[in-house]
């Protein structure tokens, strides 16, 4: 498994579009089932009730809500507009729970506005929590930093935090530079042997 993209510390809803991605086995979802859902949506702070039972209903519901905010995320990457169903349901998402404004305050730096969700631990409450910062990622200064990973077949998002970043995580850096290096050791192969003919 892949390193958290740069950003997603920063966007929960970030982390939670790129809990689906090409592996070498094939696509990776850590959201396939209730239990994964449930384990992720708590270790992540949108779920407080220990006792949320997520099932296939459920799991859709996210899976929908994910390939939503992704649409977001990838149109707001590539200067595109989203889909009216995507923007339709990353609103109804956040719309579906009364939302309170918190304070985050680290011990240095200056504080912050989070929305949370007025009747927090459930379901409902936390794609709520997941569309509220969805929302907050494109239209905020975070919108402007949204890229697709440039590795071939990854499709991750991050936030490009440096001007020079194009790769998701060093594992797809070195891939690529890796593939450029063979496709070079072939090109020279390759003209070695015309001079030899």
């Amino acid at each position: 498994m892949l390193t958290p993209a740069p950003g997603e510390d920063k966007s929960v809803a970030l982390a939670m579009v790129n809990t689906k991605q090409r592996g070498p086995d094939g696509v990776v979802d850590r959201l396939a089932t209730g239990p994964e859902a449930a384990e992720w949506l708590r270790s992540h702070g949108l779920v407080a009730e220990p006792g949320v039972r997520i099932g296939e209903p459920e799991v859709v519901r996210l899976a929908e809500l994910r390939a939503a905010i992704r649409d977001l995320f990838t149109a707001q990457a590539d200067c595109r507009t989203p889909a009216p169903d995507s923007v339709a349901a990353v609103n109804a998402a956040a719309a579906a729970q009364p939302a309170a404004p918190q304070v985050d305050w680290a011990d240095v730096g200056r504080p912050s506005r989070r929305w949370r969700s007025a009747r927090p631990g459930g379901l409902e409450a936390g794609m709520a929590d997941l569309a509220w910062d969805a929302i907050d990622v494109v239209c905020g200064e975070k919108g402007a930093m949204l890229r697709r990973c440039e590795a071939h077949g990854c499709v991750r998002i991050f936030l490009r935090e440096h001007a020079r970043r194009r790769w998701c995580s060093t594992t797809c850096g070195d891939r690529v530079r890796a593939a450029r290096h063979h496709r070079a050791q072939q090109a020279a192969a390759e003209g070695v042997h015309r001079f030899a003919d």
